[in-house]
């Protein structure tokens, strides 16, 4: 049981990474560093992006640091595995109600975007790799799904710090790696072609993201309480990810230089 809790931590950490390619900050990251954008700045590219992916792996590394204290302490309440799993499925469906909003329930978040006058004022070196950590810490910037947290939530709950540094590095590495979405982006009209793609995407990202929670919620209630519980809940998650309207969507503004 104790490894499949850490599996459903990897599973969320990628999972609430690529859910978080669509928070403004990610959307901004697929309108600036980009071919185009990068040979109108007279920097190279690719050195860029691997600051860019080195920064983002640097901040779920920071993240990770601080789940492993959480681990620590964990292990040292001494919690048998079951009582580890039950939780995690409370800790689930909490951060479920916030995404679905049942009642008008949010978890806190903010608002913060990455400073754009970095572009101007540092080397590319310093905004990739400033950008890439503020984007894999997972964080600094919007938070746009709450499975962010419950990544946290489900790392700690392994009682291993190392698992959990392990899980929420990886969080920081795919939230870096999605930039390199922007490859190709050599043209306004590629850009503008990603940016409506990713559009139409959300809707289904929404959905896959609180499908995941609820998977999380049946498979650690199954675990403790039996196949029962795991059938009911993992049905009503699916109905409700299907059944609920995605939230609005609000375009960044894309920047062509």
């Amino acid at each position: 049981m104790a490894a499949l809790l850490v599996t459903l931590a990897a599973v969320v950490a990628v999972a609430a990474a690529i859910r978080s390619t669509w928070s403004p900050c990610g959307l901004s990251m697929l309108s600036t560093i980009t071919p185009i954008g990068e040979a109108g700045r007279r920097n190279r590219y690719a050195s860029t992006v691997a600051w860019f992916i080195g920064g983002a792996v640097l901040g779920g590394a920071t993240l990770a640091a601080g789940a492993a204290l959480l681990a620590l302490g964990v292990a040292a309440l001494d919690l048998d595995v079951t009582t580890r799993m039950g939780l995690a499925a409370g800790f689930a469906t909490i951060t479920l109600a916030s995404d679905v909003n049942v009642g008008g329930f949010r978890l806190p978040s903010h608002t913060r975007q990455v400073n754009e006058v970095w572009l101007d004022e540092y080397r590319s070196w310093v905004y990739g790799g400033g950008f890439g950590w503020q984007i894999g810490v997972g964080l600094a910037t919007f938070v746009t799904t709450a499975a962010v947290y419950l990544m946290i939530g489900l790392a700690a709950l392994t009682a291993s710090p190392v698992a959990a540094f392990a899980v929420v590095t990886g969080f920081g590495l795919v939230r870096g790696l999605a930039v390199l979405l922007g490859g190709r982006l050599t043209t306004p009209e590629r850009m503008f072609a990603l940016h409506r793609r990713l559009e139409e995407l959300l809707p289904t990202a929404q959905r896959a993201i609180v499908l995941v929670q609820a998977m999380v919620v049946a498979v650690a209630s199954g675990a403790v309480w039996g196949p029962a519980p795991a059938i009911v809940l993992g049905v009503a998650g699916a109905v409700v990810a299907v059944a609920r309207s995605p939230r609005p969507f609000t375009p960044p503004r894309v920047a062509v230089p």
